[in-house]
């Protein structure tokens, strides 16, 4: 079979599928990665190719089409939707030239606690940490909410990691080849759990082991004011809360969360001028957040909030639990499939 018959019959099929329902892409970041272990990068050779495969194959709406001027649940025919998470700065130097080309809206959900700092979001550090080609010593001993935690390796294990760093990831849980994955694994899952306060306390301790610096890599810096701004500005791109601090919300008491969730929008509102409307939860899994969560939401005047929890938006959807489905890294013969296979 030839390749533009197959690529016809690809495109034949997402477009019937794709009738009557919407789809909500996410993404993280547009950039080359030597380490990536959560799957967050998207190369901007394979982005390109994802907006193609969008332009050609289906309506590619704002985020705001979901949701009518009245905050009643409206879906359009058929549309994909393109959304961003975290707020890195590559979504401006790499994201932001490639939607502007294909004339493809998005919406970008920024952690505005990191917004301008010269910090990278705390997952990257640990990764810079834990999993960089750089040796480390050989030993490590911390004490957490009263619990002490201690991990050791053996000599000669300092570089191990590099041939393992861009293919390894964290959700697969049989997979840790190396003494420096399970101490990444481990940390994440009591970074993720608490507050900033403590986990600056922890990524201090870790810099002050490992004998690095905090400045962050230009690779991985946050978006700062002047690129928001600048994004938001040409009408293409929406921007989106996602907190202050990126917690676990349903980790934090209502006031705790309330705090996060009316800061964050009422810092984008004045770098903005204008009003924030939508909102992502930090991790976005139904244990991340709760009913209480979503009515604070609705209390700070958001018209929808978006979830990672994978899946088609309908009509059973509600407008603050959406479903997204995450992109992986693939070539755009492979998104196409992609496609295809969701909506079918």
């Amino acid at each position: 079979m030839r390749i533009a018959d197959g690529w016809r019959r690809l495109r034949n099929g997402i477009k019937s599928r794709l009738s009557n329902r919407a789809l909500i892409l996410l993404y993280h970041r547009v950039s080359e990665t030597e380490s990536d272990p959560w799957g967050l990068a998207v190369t901007p050779g394979h982005f390109a190719e994802h907006l193609e495969v969008l332009r050609s194959y289906a309506p590619v709406a704002p985020l705001q089409a979901l949701s009518d001027n009245h905050h009643r649940f409206s879906r359009p025919r058929r549309a994909v939707v393109i959304t961003f998470d975290d707020g890195y700065g590559d979504n401006h130097s790499n994201a932001k030239p490639l939607l502007e080309r294909f004339d493809c809206p998005a919406t970008i959900f920024v952690t505005t606690g990191y917004t301008g700092l010269d910090r990278e979001f705390w997952w990257d550090e640990l990764e810079r940490l834990c999993l960089g080609s750089h040796a480390l010593p050989y030993g490590l001993q911390l004490e957490v909410n009263g619990n002490r935690y201690q991990w050791e390796r053996g000599r000669g294990q300092g570089l191990e990691v590099e041939s393992e760093r861009k293919s390894w990831r964290a959700l697969d849980r049989e997979d840790e080849p190396n003494p420096r994955h399970t101490l990444y694994r481990e940390m994440w899952e009591l970074m993720h759990l608490m507050p900033e306060s403590q986990r600056l306390e922890l990524r201090d301790e870790l810099l002050e082991w490992s004998g690095h610096s905090s400045s962050a890599r230009p690779s991985h810096r946050p978006l700062n004011e002047e690129q928001i701004s600048e994004m938001a500005g040409g009408g293409l791109i929406e921007i989106g809360c996602h907190t202050v601090t990126h917690p676990q919300l349903s980790a934090l008491d209502l006031e705790s969360q309330d705090k996060e969730i009316r800061q964050s929008k009422r810092r984008l509102e004045e770098i903005l001028n204008r009003r924030v409307q939508s909102f992502a939860y930090p991790y976005g899994r139904e244990c991340d957040y709760t009913s209480a969560t979503i009515d604070l939401l609705r209390e700070s005047e958001f018209d929808c909030g978006c979830s990672t929890s994978p899946g088609i938006v309908g009509d059973y959807s509600g407008r603050f639990q959406l479903p997204r489905l995450q992109v992986p890294d693939v070539d755009g013969e492979a998104f196409a499939r992609l496609l295809k296979g969701v909506m079918s």
